[in-house]
């Protein structure tokens, strides 16, 4: 476990920038080729509709537009930023990634230093975690990080307990050593081996690459244990929470808001009577969004910037877990 970024040394989050792709693929569209419904989509995880690419679009030109406009709400301009990190679970491609693709296409410096970090839908926190300690431990000044995530590509559109679940939408953030923005008081991250396959895609790497016929094997496509992902997240979250609380010398009550990972409806609530906190308190977008894996906390944040619910000066606590098992906790000081 790393809790490592105290009070002593505080690097800001500067801006939040967002973009999600134009293509809405709403609950009525599944109705007419699964099994399903509204009522029981909506039931079961708060979820009316999702984002997705359209065939021929890119994935990492999300990257690249939220990048642009986290970099744009900055006091900082593309020839500042110093290091990029992607948090992705699904890179454009496996090798060399997708953080170059993002460099390139964004026109920043050809020796700014970049690398793809995967951690599950944690991945976003994980990435504030590693910014705030390059800029604690290595000098570096100004980082762009990216949640980026198109799982779209990758789920099964016949199955209904997973395709249901998913989007796509990418989310970035400026993370300074000064300046205006959130200011981070303490960051966590655990892991639990364990439970590794609860959500898994076992098939396109060295275990198990690619091969003919993989569109009908269904270890090609994202799996989850539901019943263990519900019981595990809840837990996970909220220890994540209470330890970045306690290292900071705060308590619940003084958190203004919560950005937690938007998984589902379900989850969400319970993470919120586990920890005694009334909903109102919550900032929540799954119904529009879906789960967007590493893009769902700065989805999040951002509406709810955008919106006018948090303002200057608000303690906002973000939390997520993921794949691996991957959890972690961030606090700030807008």
């Amino acid at each position: 476990m790393n809790e490592s970024c105290h009070k002593e040394t505080l690097p800001n989050i500067l801006s939040i920038g967002a973009a999600v792709p134009d293509k809405v693929v709403t609950n009525e569209d599944l109705e007419k080729t699964l099994d399903t419904s509204d009522e029981w989509i909506t039931s079961r995880t708060g979820i009316k509709h999702r984002h997705v690419l359209e065939e021929e679009e890119i994935p990492s030109s999300l990257g690249v537009d939220a990048s642009r406009e986290a970099i744009e709400e900055s006091p900082v301009g593309p020839e500042d930023i110093d290091l990029v990190v992607v948090a992705t679970n699904i890179s454009d491609m496996p090798i060399p990634g997708t953080s170059p693709f993002i460099v390139n296409e964004l026109g920043l410096s050809s020796d700014v230093p970049f690398f793809d970090l995967k951690a599950g839908c944690s991945g976003f926190l994980y990435a504030i975690d590693v910014a705030a300690n390059m800029i604690k431990g290595k000098g570096y000044e100004r980082i762009l990080i990216i949640g980026l995530e198109a799982l779209s590509r990758v789920v099964n559109w016949e199955d209904r307990s997973t395709c249901v679940l998913f989007g796509d939408g990418a989310g970035a953030s400026v993370i300074g050593a000064r300046g205006e923005g959130g200011r981070i008081l303490s960051t966590s991250m655990f892991g639990d081996p364990s439970k590794a396959k609860l959500i898994r895609l076992e098939g396109g790497g060295t275990r198990l690459p690619p091969a003919e016929g993989s569109e009908d094997d269904e270890r090609y496509y994202v799996r989850m244990e539901g019943k263990g992902v519900f019981k595990s997240a809840v837990n996970m979250m909220k220890r994540s929470s209470l330890n970045v609380l306690e290292d900071a010398g705060l308590a619940l009550s003084d958190v203004d808001w919560i950005v937690p990972h938007q998984a589902n409806i379900r989850i969400i609530k319970q993470l919120a009577k586990s920890l005694g906190v009334e909903m109102d308190r919550i900032i929540v977008n799954v119904e529009e969004y879906a789960n967007t894996s590493t893009a769902t906390i700065p989805l999040a944040f951002k509406e709810g910037l955008d919106e006018g619910s948090i303002e200057p000066g608000d303690v906002v606590l973000l939390t997520a877990f993921g794949a691996g098992a991957a959890y972690g906790a961030t606090l700030l000081e807008w």
